[in-house]
């Protein structure tokens, strides 16, 4: 009780457009009720469920959105045995009774991004016993076969995952993850970002510096597409939305551009990694990183400008970069140098070209656009819906003046410890 009164002295003092207010509270002698806030958009489940699966992008606004709060009022003598709330989203520490802290949000949240990613959550069973001998299993979480998904997200994903505590994600390592982007993340900041980086791109382009003028325009659209999510006027969000569709459209004009630019360059590097693979066979896993290069240029020029490419440029260049570290003095050395130069500004270019066409597809730079309706969802988990264990929208109903009644659930699982 004491723990729920805390919650609800928490929720009566934030307010953020990402976390259901609690607008009031009553109670009787059976049941405390909670009236939360109206939320017009409908919960995350329903959204997941009316379009199967959702893209990244789209995945990682709702996951910056989610509100971890209360854990900063948890001290590390907080830790729980009670269950409550939806198994399926729950810490495996929690279901199987052993003592259990903040941490357990970490793997909830897994659990919602996994959901939204690939449309079931990952311990989806068909009945009670299947779900749990899925829990009380020690095999490690793995993504559905073919899964699509970038590095940084299968990073994030599997480290949310982790079915040991200690080694699962921390909450400053989460903030940080490249996948999770809070430098990105719709605020009031994001208009004035994407404004500097804008007139520094002008400035470039300009200058005839084409190449770098089409990467501080990338730059500056990542910010403007969160702009227009958080811009709540409609005539200023269409009058920006304007403005930053001629950025994209000038965008695309340097992207032609600077790849007339660059095929030269790269023609000239085609030859230097036919060389150099010729001179490397005596190093057998200098020869494969070179084989992946080869993999992702031959990807990349035959249209697959995607992640899957992307990745393998970032898998051969670690590998060129330890190759490139221990290799010695002489002509090998100096190939080995142009060539990681080379795949470089390729990977860079590739990702400006990705982050581009994510930008144009982004459903903000659309009139009326139903992602817009992220914004409006509750995916801003509260405090007390963490504590009782309600970690999707669907377990909690949003209703300005009606009921909702706390009535913790209990659930006996025989789980080994």
């Amino acid at each position: 009780m004491e723990n729920l009164l805390t919650e609800i002295e928490i929720l009566k003092t934030v307010r953020h457009p990402h976390i259901v207010q609690l607008k009031d509270f009553q109670w009787d002698s059976e049941n405390i009720y909670l009236i939360l806030e109206w939320c017009s958009g409908g919960d995350l489940s329903r959204f997941i469920r009316s379009r199967r699966i959702l893209p990244e992008r789209v995945a990682r606004r709702c996951l910056q959105q989610i509100d971890f709060g209360f854990a900063q009022y948890m001290s590390p003598w907080d830790e729980q045995q009670a269950l409550r709330g939806s198994p399926l989203y729950m810490a495996p520490e929690m279901v199987c009774r052993r003592h259990y802290d903040a941490r357990v949000d970490l793997w909830s949240v897994g659990v919602i991004l996994y959901e939204a990613l690939f449309g079931r959550a990952p311990f989806a069973s068909r009945s009670f016993t299947e779900l749990e001998e899925k829990i009380r299993s020690e095999k490690p979480i793995e993504l559905p076969p073919g899964a699509r998904v970038s590095r940084d997200c299968r990073d994030l994903l599997l480290r949310l995952l982790e079915r040991d505590p200690a080694s699962r994600i921390t909450f400053d390592e989460f903030f940080l993850h490249p996948f999770v982007d809070l430098e990105h993340m719709p605020s009031a900041e994001s208009l004035g970002k994407a404004k500097a980086l804008v007139l520094q791109a002008v400035q470039k382009d300009q200058d005839g510096e084409r190449s770098a003028a089409l990467s501080l325009y990338c730059s500056a659209l990542e910010h403007f597409v969160p702009a227009i999510h958080y811009e709540t006027d409609r005539q200023r969000k269409e009058a920006l939305r304007q403005k930053v569709n001629q950025y994209v459209s000038r965008a695309e004009e340097l992207k032609a551009l600077v790849r007339s630019d660059n095929k030269i360059t790269f023609e000239e590097a085609k030859s230097t990694r036919n060389i150099l693979i010729e001179m490397s066979r005596d190093q057998p896993r200098l020869l494969v990183a070179l084989e992946l290069a080869s993999a992702a240029v031959a990807r990349e020029e035959s249209g697959a400008e995607d992640y899957d490419t992307l990745d393998l440029y970032q898998q051969s260049l670690g590998e060129l970069l330890l190759a490139l570290a221990a290799e010695s003095q002489g002509r090998r050395r100096e190939l080995l140098h142009s060539e990681i130069k080379s795949l470089m500004s390729r990977a860079e270019y590739l990702k400006e070209l990705i982050k581009m066409r994510e930008t144009q597809t982004d459903e903000s730079l659309k009139k009326d656009a139903a992602a817009e309706s992220v914004r409006s969802l509750s995916c801003g988990f509260s405090p007390w819906q963490r504590m009782q264990g309600v970690t999707r929208p669907e377990d909690s109903q949003h209703l300005i003046g009606s009921w909702q009644t706390v009535k913790p659930q209990s659930l006996s699982l025989n789980c080994q410890t």
